[in-house]
């Protein structure tokens, strides 16, 4: 019998990184409990800076069409069920539950206590240096239930 010979790379797969949220939540947890609520915040700033700096740099260019283009490609990856009203000046997405949230509780991972902070001070942050702004309209902690605004600062 001739052997045969499987190449495959890690890009011939699905991109999903699920458990990622497990783990970014426990050291989440780990640098609220040791270090306080600020060093939570100031830690995701320095992450969104680092990872989402194409997209912001994007999004100054384009305006918020990049951060609708993202928004849909991650949560259709995610599984995700969303909402996108979207215009030049304002985008609002609604999320009828985190896919990460849901993750995590199905598999028993803590969901850490500033958890919306990857949502708040991540879309904050993205939008730092652009002409547009962030808020978080609603959130619910148990499904992570959202409804989040970016919307063009005044002039």
């Amino acid at each position: 019998m001739p052997k045969e010979v499987m190449r495959r790379t890690a890009a011939d797969n699905v991109y999903l990184h699920k458990d990622f949220h497990g783990a970014m939540s426990t050291g989440i947890q780990y640098v609220h409990d040791r270090y306080g609520e600020e060093a939570v915040r100031d830690y995701l700033r320095q992450y969104t800076d680092a990872y989402h700096a194409p997209l912001k740099e994007d999004v100054r260019q384009r305006g918020l069409a990049p951060l609708k283009e993202y928004l849909e490609q991650i949560y259709e990856i995610e599984g995700g069920e969303i909402e996108i009203a979207f215009s030049e000046d304002e985008l609002v997405l609604r999320m009828a539950a985190c896919p990460a949230v849901t993750h995590m509780r199905e598999h028993g991972y803590q969901v850490a206590d500033l958890w919306v902070e990857t949502t708040r001070t991540v879309n904050q942050q993205l939008c730092e240096g652009t002409p547009f702004a962030f808020e978080l309209l609603e959130y619910d902690d148990e499904t992570g239930r959202s409804v989040q605004r970016f919307y063009r600062r005044a002039s």
